[in-house]
């Protein structure tokens, strides 16, 4: 299938999950602006370097997702807010460059079958690490807590867990491109006890640091009140 496509900056967008973009690129208006007057579907790629203005074929990720556009805004100064829904992992197989215009020819890509027990076990899994890092995390709010308790389908809680994880741009693509499921979630596990690690030695700090201050404004006060 032919659609258009807008190359993004230090973003990976995932299946199942509502993002806000902010787009001033020529080129990437036109291609929105094309969805929209289609059937709003448009191929969303991040690209290798975040700096690179004119992207080529070579300049962008194989995979991305193919998107629909919830709601397109022009703003004051001529760029666009656009907010856009993750539908399916795509691959780009050719860039089009037309004139002032980005499209692509992709495949859809399909994740691989597993096994339902096997499914609702890293369900369980992921859910518990996620619930351990909220409460030592200060990043996550607790509605975010609750929304990502009532997802059932592995699938898309690997997708919206990611969104809510201070991961690198390349470690957000890994996730995307992997399409065996089992090892998707076991890198989300992994990645998961990671952040798990950094937040708890986090904490500890702030802990020390704070019976510190204490400990020194208590020194203090007992000094003045000697004098």
């Amino acid at each position: 299938m032919n659609i258009p496509l807008v190359p993004l900056r230090d973003v990976v967008i995932f299946p199942g999950v509502v993002t806000p973009l902010f787009v001033g690129r020529e080129s990437s208006i036109n291609s929105l602006q094309k969805a929209m007057s289609d059937d709003k579907s448009v191929m969303l790629v991040a690209q290798r370097e975040a700096n690179t203005e004119n992207p080529n074929q070579e300049d962008l990720y194989d995979i991305g997702t193919v998107s629909t556009i919830l709601q397109l805004i022009k703003l004051p100064d001529g760029t666009y807010k656009v907010l856009v829904e993750g539908i399916k992992r795509a691959k780009l197989q050719n860039l089009i460059t037309g004139e002032d215009i980005l499209e692509a020819e992709v495949d859809i890509l399909e994740d691989s079958e597993m096994e339902d027990d096997l499914k609702k076990s890293y369900v369980n899994t992921l859910q518990s690490q996620f619930r351990e890092l909220s409460k030592t995390s200060q990043k996550i709010r607790p509605e975010i807590a609750n929304q990502v308790r009532s997802i059932e389908r592995l699938e898309k809680l690997i997708d919206t867990l990611v969104g809510h994880l201070s991961i690198s741009i390349a470690d957000r693509q890994i996730l995307l491109e992997e399409l065996d499921l089992e090892e998707r979630a076991k890198k989300l596990v992994n990645l998961l006890e990671t952040q798990l690690d950094l937040t708890q030695m986090e904490k500890k700090i702030r802990n020390r640091v704070k019976k510190q201050m204490e400990k020194s404004q208590k020194e203090y006060y007992l000094s003045e009140q000697m004098k």
